[in-house]
């Protein structure tokens, strides 16, 4: 097995391109392992309708990252204090699924730090009823990666608010999260340690002495390929947002100037129908309001520019334009 290094990369939509580059790209007689940390960002499960998932003013708001992934699996919130690993080795037959294979060193390292940790249900890594550390897995023909969280000190109360259940009502087929309560790896060491020290801890497990880390360099060709994939997939609008499921969204607000309800049936993240009802003061159809945002991104700006030619107050009296697209976003 060989290491490799992110160059402290904080950037999410590098480090997963990063790692599926890896996955397909680097030679297969080999086993890799690499970390990396991601500034405050959500992570996207592979089959998730992602606005189900996050509490979109807040990370908008916050500048919050939203990237999917190739992997399958729950949301989970990245940031500083978290660090996450990733074995790509060969499938051999009995190593998808097989979530203790992977995480046996990694509990190994916990327990040398007094951590007593262990691996519980499917894919999480508890110390005692808290979760410290979520797992998944892709497999690519007859290679694979097992990835995992590690909160060493994130901050938990970002966590709730960048996954705060959305205040829609949405029906669709994606796999929904399972919210577990959550803790920092922090919480239960004598001592403190960064995420430098927790990394050659892991290292040190894994490999032995610093001495015996065989490492793999990635090229600035790599790394040329690697930004080509970020820039095509994982900062693309059509992957992140546009893969959710067939959706229904459905919201409502009591305004000072009148209650608006809004219907949405979205279908790869544009909006295929739409129904507006309530008891606001307008003089014109709304129906044509409904029609402008047929085959319109679902979110915020794309609704913005869907309605640029239309003047709100005549359809809607005095509701504020960025109100009611917020509630329709």
């Amino acid at each position: 097995m060989k290491f490799i290094s992110n160059n402290d990369i904080t950037d999410p939509t590098l480090n997963l391109a990063m790692e599926e580059y890896v996955l397909k790209n680097m030679p297969k007689d080999d086993s890799y392992f690499l970390f990396y940390v991601n500034r405050p960002s959500i992570i996207i499960g592979k089959n998730q309708n992602t606005i189900e998932e996050v509490n979109k003013p807040y990370i908008d708001a916050h500048n919050i990252d939203v990237v999917r992934r190739i992997s399958g699996g729950g949301a989970v919130y990245h940031d500083e204090g978290n660090l996450n690993f990733s074995f790509i080795t060969d499938d051999d037959g009995n190593s998808f699924h097989n979530f203790k294979k992977f995480t046996e060193p990694i509990l190994e390292a916990l327990k040398s730090l007094g951590v007593d940790a262990e691996m519980t249900g499917r894919n999480d890594i508890q110390v005692g009823q808290a979760k410290i550390s979520g797992n998944a897995m892709v497999k690519v023909k007859d290679r694979m990666f097992s990835h995992g969280t590690l909160m060493l000190n994130s901050e938990l109360s970002e966590v709730q608010n960048a996954l705060k259940v959305n205040p829609a009502k949405i029906k669709s087929k994606g796999i929904k999260s399972v919210r577990s309560r959550v803790a920092n790896i922090s919480e239960f060491l004598e001592a403190p340690i960064d995420i430098d020290n927790f990394k050659e801890i892991i290292l040190k497990t894994i490999f032995g002495e610093s001495n015996q880390v065989e490492t793999y360099q990635l090229t600035d060709e790599d790394w040329k390929n690697i930004e080509k994939l970020s820039d095509e997939k994982y900062r693309n609008w059509d992957w992140n947002y546009g893969r959710n499921p067939k959706y229904n969204f459905e919201r409502e607000e009591k305004f000072d100037k009148g209650f608006v309800q809004i219907k949405l049936d979205v279908k790869q993240g544009r909006i295929e129908h739409a129904r507006i009802f309530g008891d606001f003061f307008g003089e014109g159809d709304i129906t044509e309001l409904e029609n402008a945002l047929e085959g319109t991104l679902h979110e915020f700006d794309s609704i913005e520019e869907a309605f640029s030619n239309y003047d709100i107050y005549h359809y809607f009296g005095d509701i504020a334009r960025h109100e009611l697209i917020r509630l329709m976003s």
